[in-house]
């Protein structure tokens, strides 16, 4: 599977780089920008606000166009987001931003619906959905130092030049693919004769896609914002520092890659052991446990073995909602894969708001509160979803 899908699971990877580098370089590019390191990391905000917005609006129009053209567009605006970026001018950084933000609304759901249409409508096109987010946790995980070792060469103007190549070579790579899929193209034709609104409404009606939705949102909430603020916590109790807390990342990281990978496999096997929808709720009962355990710990270990636990529950349910997502909505999946990623984006919005807001009232008991009840809602929609069954997934 992986032979067959390694344009898409590049482009998947090449996908996370810009940002990545921004990241990591973000004090030298606001230096080289004549710009405040807090002014410059703001402007990391409309990427997510571009996100949120184009994502929502071109989600009926992924399952209009062959899926390697929405993904070769998506890293056409990647490619000349980087090339602007190297500029080194505040403006065209900004524009940077938008530019990656409006990308990889379309690249990711476009390169995810891709993957599973080559292996039709079944459970292998839930599994190689799922490897393709697999691919992104191992990509998020391992990329800063992928990008800082060229950098030592080349400077991070250097780094988003190649990124600016590679995205143009993969573009050029997934268009030569197009139409290597055994999706139902007299379905898929169907449904795209749908309305722009009554795309909305056909994708609302599949059973469970509101609740899964949800689900993608909040889930992507409590992570993010636990996220934002695990440095701060393991510096004031534990007191490491950003060294040792850098092995802190690797873990969760790491945690996150692998259960996500098995999880796909899992949930997607010609004969599962256990029904999706039912790893989905005991994924989010992990995740609620050791996201309100954590903030309670006082000792190491335990904290650390939390931070893995709850890593690896987060991939449990990412895996679960990509997997029925996939199953669920056949040739509008695309359209349902965009609408998750867009809610993904509020969702890391939400979840730094909730948490810092909780945080600020009532210390880490509050952060523990606002994500478990951020988590209990995630539950309610599971249960939801689970009422739907298999009866809403498409037949191999």
């Amino acid at each position: 599977m992986a032979r067959a899908l390694w344009p898409v699971l590049l482009a998947s990877a090449v996908g996370l780089l810009p940002f990545t580098i921004f990241s990591t370089y973000l004090v030298p590019i606001a230096h080289d920008a004549g710009s405040s390191v807090a002014a410059m990391g703001g402007l990391r905000g409309l990427g997510g606000l571009a996100a949120l917005l184009v994502g929502t609006a071109l989600a009926p129009l992924i399952d209009r166009v062959p899926r390697e053209w929405a993904a070769a567009g998506g890293l056409v605006a990647l490619g000349a987001s980087a090339a602007l970026g190297a500029s080194g001018d505040f403006v065209l950084l900004a524009v940077f931003c938008l530019l990656v933000g409006a990308g990889t609304s379309v690249l990711n759901p476009a390169l995810t619906a891709a993957a599973a249409d080559r292996f039709g409508t079944g459970k292998a096109a839930g599994r190689a959905a799922t490897l393709v987010t697999a691919v992104q946790s191992m990509t998020a995980m391992l990329a800063a130092p992928l990008v800082a070792l060229p950098a030592l060469f080349w400077g991070w103007q250097g780094d988003l030049v190649a990124v600016t190549a590679v995205s143009v070579l993969l573009a050029a790579v997934l268009l030569a693919r197009r139409g290597s899929t055994k999706g139902d193209r007299a379905a898929a034709a169907e449904e795209q004769r749908l309305g722009y609104l009554a795309s909305f409404k056909a994708l609302g009606a599949k059973p469970g896609v509101v609740p899964l939705l949800l689900i993608g949102m909040a889930r992507t909430a409590v992570f993010m914002g636990y996220l934002a603020y695990l440095a701060a916590f393991y510096d004031e109790r534990f007191q490491l520092d950003p060294g040792l807390f850098a092995f802190v990342w690797t873990l969760s990281g790491a945690a996150f890659f692998v259960s996500n990978l098995l999880t796909g496999r899992l949930t997607n096997a010609d004969r599962p052991r256990i029904a999706t929808e039912r790893l989905l709720v005991i994924g989010l009962f992990a995740a609620l446990a050791s996201v309100v355990g954590f903030y309670f710990t006082h000792w190491l270990p335990l904290a650390l073995a939390l931070t893995a636990v709850h890593a690896a529950s987060h991939a449990v349910v990412a895996a679960c909602v990509v997997s029925l997502l996939v199953r669920r909505c056949g040739t509008l999946r695309g359209s349902a894969l965009s609408l998750n990623a867009a809610g993904q984006s509020l969702g890391v919005f939400v979840g730094a708001a909730l948490g810092g807001a909780g945080l600020g009232l009532a210390g880490y008991p509050g952060a523990a509160l606002a994500f478990g009840a951020l988590v209990v809602v995630a539950l309610a929609a599971a249960f939801l979803a689970g009422r739907s069954g298999t009866a809403g997934e498409q037949a191999p």
